[in-house]
């Protein structure tokens, strides 16, 4: 495994394999799990060479606090992805991708940035597009590899390509979860031990959602949810919305052809989770 901290060598190493070779690339923020190692897994099976990059992104911050507290595990990071056989790996810092100025650029994701995350944290997906198109200029992957836990983000990155024509293909990978159904994040580590216990409640409520979906008027899903988190004194419910897949606008009514997710955030004392279930 190849460890490479600037872009100059990182591109001399990439631009001397075969232009033939497809190149896989998972970008993380590092504080790697299962759920991080099973799109590398997959990206290993689909391509000829793997790149990760771990890379906090300090503009894709809203909450300063939010940043300081990321939890940054670089060493153990390394190790599970040796123990995987991970081909390269980029560990830039952010004068490496910013130079002096670390601002975001604005783009317009045509209103995908403006729903649930987007209202809840300003500036976050001009931060995550920011860094996304600079990374892909930087790896010029054949094949990139977003989980669907970040579903706001995989539809707002492929939206992204679109738009600036880059020539990389986007795979949305199925969420990876806990035993007790909890999805995978970065952030589970700052859990408390009650606040942990808590929790499968958030997939639990999405399950149910997604068995009333076909049954039940929306509007009384989205009451149900709030009710079911209301009796929680650890869960805090941010938002809970259902929307349409393609656009991510918020729906009260099903149509037939199109399809549906739910959303979810939810704040544990001072951690945010999101999690989704498609519908």
């Amino acid at each position: 495994m190849l460890v490479f901290e600037t872009i100059k060598k990182l591109q001399q190493h990439l631009s001397s394999a075969s232009t033939e070779r497809n190149i896989g690339f998972v970008p993380t923020m590092g504080a790697l799990h299962d759920g991080h190692l099973s799109l590398i897994e997959k990206a290993k099976t689909e391509n000829d060479l793997v790149v990760v990059s771990i890379f906090v992104n300090p503009t894709q911050f809203n909450n300063a606090d939010d940043l300081i507290n990321y939890p940054k595990t670089i060493d153990a990071d390394l190790q599970h992805l040796e123990n995987i056989d991970c081909d390269v790996v980029f560990t830039p810092s952010p004068k490496e991708m910013y130079g002096d100025n670390s601002v975001a650029e604005k783009f317009d994701f045509n209103g995908l940035e403006n729903q649930m995350e987007g209202a809840f944290r300003t500036g976050h997906f001009d931060g995550v597009g920011t860094i996304v198109k600079r990374l892909f200029e930087v790896v010029k992957p054949t094949n990139a590899y977003f989980g669907e836990k970040d579903f706001q983000q995989l539809q707002i990155i492929r939206k992204l390509v679109e738009k600036f024509n880059i020539p990389v293909h986007i795979h949305g990978c199925d969420i990876f979860r806990e035993d007790d159904g909890l999805a995978m994040s970065s952030r589970n580590v700052r859990l408390t031990g009650l606040e942990r216990k808590e929790t499968p409640l958030i997939y639990s409520v999405l399950k149910t959602v997604k068995a009333k979906f076909n049954t039940t008027q929306i509007s009384e899903i989205n009451d149900w949810v709030v009710k079911e988190f209301d009796k929680s004194s650890v869960l805090n419910l941010e938002y809970f919305q259902i929307a349409n897949e393609s656009n991510l606008i918020e729906t009260i009514h099903r149509n037939s052809g199109e399809k549906y997710r739910a959303f979810i955030a939810i704040n544990v004392g001072e951690v945010r989770l999101i999690d989704n279930i498609a519908l």
